[in-house]
C-alpha cells in the first residue's frame, strides 16, 4: 500500500509555476508540468524604470489548475485515486493585499488592473523608500526588532511593501483588510479558507520578513509600526500572532477545489513556504552544510540544532528563524 502513495508539489518561481507529482514511498517523479504566466510574460503591470514587478492572483489561479490537470492526465487513474497531498513553494516576500474574507483585491473588478492591488513580486524595489526608514525607525526604539534579520531591513520584503502601497494608493489602502504573502494565500484558496483571520501563515515568510519571532510574542508591537506612520494604526490585529512550519497542515482540499483539479477532499494540503528554503530541504540539507540555491536570485541558507544558537545574531543575514527551513532547527 506505501508504493501507492503520491503527492503533488507546486513551486511557483518568477515567470512560471511547476507542478510535479511523486512517488511517496520511493521519491519517484511520476509527471511534471509546467505554465508560464501570460500577463507577466506579456510585461503587464510593471515597471522596469521604476522598479515595479507585479503579478497578478489569475496567473497563479490558472497555472495552478493547468499544471496540476496535466500532471494528473499524464500520471493516469490509478496515481490521481492515491494522490494525498498537496503542498506548495513560492518567491518572497511577495505579498498582496486582501480584503476581509481573504481574496485579493485584483480579483474585484474595480481592481483588476490597478497593481497596487495584485501581488508585489520579490524582487520589486518601489518600497527603498520605506524600508530605510524602518531601518532608521528602530534605532529610537531599545528593542532592536530587526535583531532576527541581521539588523537590516530590505525594500523586498513585507512591511516595507505594505507601507508603499499603503501611502502611495487611496483605493486600495481604503478597501485593503490584510497583508498576505504568496505561499500562505495559495493553500488559503486550496481550503476554501473564508476569514483572513483563519489563514495559516507559516513562520518562513513570518519570521524571514514580517518580522515575527516568538521572542516578541509575535510581531512588534503595534507602537512599532504607528509611531512609524499612522498608516500603520492596528494593522498588526488584522494580520496574525502563530505561525506555522511548512511540515504542518493547513486543511483539507475543498469540495470545489477537489471537483476542479479531479481530485478528493481526503487530500491533505501543507502549509507554505519560500522556495529557496525548500529547495534546501528538497538537497537534504543538514546541519551546518551551506546550501546555495540558485534560480532567478540565489539564496544561501544553513541549519543549525535550537541549542547551539541561543543568544546567537548573524548580523547582515536575511534571518535567524527557528524552523523556517527544517521543523526543530534554526534557518539562517
Amino acid at each position: 500500500m506505501k508504493k501507492d502513495c503520491f503527492v503533488i508539489g507546486i513551486d511557483y518561481g518568477t515567470d512560471s509555476v511547476r507542478s510535479v507529482i511523486v512517488n511517496a514511498y520511493n521519491g519517484e517523479e511520476i509527471a511534471s508540468s509546467v505554465f508560464s504566466y501570460p500577463r507577466w510574460k506579456d510585461g503587464l503591470y510593471c515597471d522596469a524604470s521604476k522598479q515595479q514587478f507585479r503579478q497578478h492572483p489569475l496567473d497563479y489561479i490558472e497555472g495552478l489548475e493547468q499544471t496540476i490537470k496535466k500532471c494528473i492526465a499524464d500520471a493516469g487513474t490509478s496515481v490521481s485515486a492515491n494522490i494525498k497531498a498537496v503542498s506548495v513553494d513560492t518567491t518572497g516576500s511577495t505579498p498582496v493585499a486582501t480584503d476581509e474574507t481573504g481574496i485579493p483585491l485584483a480579483l474585484f473588478p474595480e481592481f483588476e488592473n490597478n497593481p497596487n492591488a495584485m501581488f508585489v513580486l520579490w524582487k520589486d524595489h518601489t518600497s527603498v523608500k520605506e524600508a530605510a526608514e524602518i531601518n532608521e525607525h528602530n534605532k529610537t526604539f531599545s528593542e532592536d526588532y530587526l535583531k532576527y534579520v541581521g539588523s537590516i531591513y530590505s525594500s523586498e520584503w513585507f512591511w516595507a511593501k505594505l507601507l508603499h502601497v499603503l501611502r502611495h494608493d487611496a483605493d486600495v489602502r481604503k478597501a485593503c483588510y490584510s497583508w498576505v504573502e504568496h505561499c500562505d494565500w495559495i493553500p488559503f484558496l486550496l481550503t476554501d479558507g473564508k476569514h483572513v483571520a483563519s489563514l495559516k501563515r507559516g513562520v518562513c515568510s513570518a519570521g524571514h520578513k514580517a518580522l515575527w519571532a516568538a521572542e516578541f510574542g509575535g510581531l512588534p508591537p503595534n507602537d512599532f509600526f504607528s509611531s512609524l506612520d499612522p498608516l500603520l494604526e492596528g494593522f498588526t490585529q488584522r494580520l496574525f500572532k502563530r505561525t506555522f512550519t511548512a511540515d504542518k497542515v493547513a486543511g483539507n482540499l475543498s469540495q470545489h477545489w477537489a471537483e476542479r483539479l479531479g481530485l478528493s477532499t481526503d487530500v491533505i494540503v501543507g502549509v507554505g513556504a519560500f522556495d529557496a528554503h525548500m529547495g534546501a530541504v528538497g538537497g537534504q540539507i543538514e546541519p551546518y552544510h551551506l546550501s546555495k540555491v540558485m534560480g532567478t536570485s540565489t539564496c544561501d541558507m544553513l541549519v543549525a540544532p535550537v541549542e547551539d544558537m541561543q543568544g546567537k545574531l548573524v548580523k547582515g543575514s536575511c534571518g535567524r528563524v527557528d524552523g523556517s527551513i527544517i521543523p526543530g532547527m534554526i534557518g539562517v
